[in-house]
């Protein structure tokens, strides 16, 4: 579908959005993370009124003995081991457990945003705990015989809200959505009803002791988890798949038909992805509308953004010549750029998809970058590569180079043939006079692409039609593994081939470029990221005992 077909719909369309009308995905907190922050502003707002005054402290003091009077009065001889058991196993035993299985799950599954979450929740409640019992000072119940293990305070329990605080988190953490969760969250509240009864039966906590810790327990993980880590954005998935890969049925992908009708006047009747396995910072889109016409679109959110910044500061800090990576501020920044590369790159007659719009999903947080669909095309590791094809691929990079830009991310799943054409896409990395350096590694993953489906040999001569020996020689001196997308450098390696090797066999000899620079800027980088790295392990390594992991 052409831009101008799109542009003749959208007259029909409304194109904006009325002041104050909700966006098609609005941020939505959930409704039972409300409930269980309201629970506790609600004891938050009673440690006030105890610490101000002593009478609602004695009248609380006195309900909770009404109600546990008769539990500690009528201890069986044969409940009393279990009980103290259960109250042994819950205080000191069963969250390291929880905290440990549930972090090294979640770093062995790759959900490491969860598995900090887990370690500031449980800071979280800790600090929490310490603060109130601290200025309560609330003494275990009065008149009853302890018979389990205590430590400080009462007010409130500190076992209690540890142990709620790690299971809630280790479901948020390894548990995908329902009905999994929903599971979890029943056997949780079955061993924290349990735990909570021992700790009465023991006489070592009251009964609001126990409920206002199991309500701390639950609200700051779950609330936490909702802000930084929402289950629309961050899922809980296993068995292979990309977590840059959304989930666009349900409420998502209602907001993206109304979306696309909204702003680009085009009626949506399915949304399919498509080429995930060559994508790994956004999500692929295929969309039909009600007419069977076909476009293509690309999902950012926010967590695509997070995910690009990490892996650029990384590179930054291992390797000084790839330091030009430079992060994007916004996910609008992000997609705004790839659509002013599409039609950067259409100027300077590189053949690459032609952009239709950007579709906002939810304010600076999610977007859609539509483009036409190539219908009938394929990757070029399924394709017949001929000298056609050859030459089409080295005379687009000789056109970049001609424009002063770079593609930057040149990989099988890149180039698309479709009939007799060689086509470009996904430009989001494409840079505008980029160094000299970046444009040689061009020229090198785009060799090595064709060479996968025909031969070096091959490529090498029709490449000498385009570029010099020199220039071929200069591309795979400073072309290796890291340099390499991560697709290409899997495809070279199980060709078996020795790809590299050879171009650098056929091409004149040229001592490797230096990938490692050093510049004030990557040693302030490192020097900063190590420090702070160092100043977070050095704060949970002497904290473990404090947050119950030890």
């Amino acid at each position: 579908m052409s831009e101008t077909l799109v542009a003749d719909r959208s007259r029909h369309g409304r194109l904006r959005r009325p002041s104050g009308e909700p966006p098609p995905l609005p941020r939505q907190f959930n409704k039972v993370a409300i409930a269980w922050l309201a629970a506790f502003v609600g004891w938050a707002i009673v440690w006030a009124w105890v610490f101000l005054s002593d009478d609602p402290a004695i009248w609380i003091t006195e309900r909770d003995l009404e109600l546990m009077g008769p539990i500690v009065d009528n201890r069986a001889g044969w409940l009393t081991p279990s009980m103290k058991a259960i109250n042994e196993i819950g205080t000191h035993w069963a969250t390291p457990i929880v905290g440990w299985l549930a972090l090294v799950g979640a770093l062995l599954s790759k959900h490491v945003r969860h598995a900090v979450l887990l370690i500031v929740s449980l800071a979280i409640i800790a600090g929490v705990v310490t603060i109130v019992t601290t200025q309560i000072d609330r003494p275990r119940p009065l008149g009853v015989t302890q018979i389990g293990d205590w430590e400080g305070f009462a007010q409130p329990s500190r076992p209690v809200a540890l142990l709620t605080g790690a299971l809630v988190a280790a479901g948020l953490t390894l548990v995908p959505s329902v009905p999994w969760r929903r599971y979890w969250y029943r056997a949780t509240t079955v061993l924290i009803a349990v735990f909570g009864f021992a700790q009465l039966y023991t006489g070592v906590d009251h009964p609001t002791d126990v409920f206002a810790g199991a309500t701390v327990g639950v609200a700051v993980p779950l609330v936490l988890y909702r802000v930084l880590a929402p289950e629309m954005v961050f899922p809980i998935t296993y068995g292979g798949g990309s977590t840059a890969h959304l989930d666009v049925t349900g409420p998502r992908g209602d907001a993206i038909r109304r979306a696309m009708a909204d702003q680009l006047g085009v009626q949506v009747a399915d949304v399919t992805p498509v080429g995930l396995e060559g994508s790994a910072g956004s999500t692929p889109l295929r969309i039909v509308d009600v007419a069977g016409e076909v476009l293509f679109a690309k999902l950012y959110a926010s967590s695509h953004l997070r995910s690009d910044r990490s892996y650029k500061l990384g590179r930054t800090l291992l390797y000084g010549r790839l330091e030009d990576e430079q992060r994007y501020s916004s996910v609008r920044r992000l997609i705004q750029h790839e659509d002013y590369m599409l039609y950067v790159l259409r100027a300077a007659g590189i053949d690459c998809q032609e952009p239709c719009g950007i579709v906002e999903i939810t304010p600076d947080r999610e977007y859609l970058l539509v483009t036409e669909f190539l219908e009938g095309a394929v990757e070029i590791s399924e394709a017949e590569v001929t000298e056609e094809i050859i030459d089409e691929g080295l005379e687009l990079v000789r056109k970049l180079w001609r424009a002063g830009l770079a593609h930057r991310d040149i990989k099988p799943a890149n180039v698309m043939v479709q009939g007799d054409r060689l086509r470009i896409i996904d430009v989001a990395f494409a840079q505008v006079r980029p160094s000299p350096w970046r444009q040689a590694v061009d020229l090198a993953n785009m060799m090595l692409v064709l060479a996968l489906r025909s031969s070096p040999e091959l490529v090498y001569e029709r490449a000498l039609r385009l570029f010099t020996a020199d220039d071929i020689a200069e591309a795979f001196a400073a072309s290796r593994g890291v340099t390499l997308p991560s697709q290409l450098r899997s495809d070279v390696r199980h060709d078996g081939r020795q790809l590299l090797e050879r171009f650098r066999e056929l091409s004149p000899e040229r001592a490797p470029v230096a990938i490692q620079r050093w510049s004030l800027r990557r040693i302030g980088l490192t020097v900063w990221v190590g420090l702070i790295v160092a100043f977070l392990i050095a704060i949970f390594v002497d904290n473990l005992s404090d947050i119950g992991l030890l």
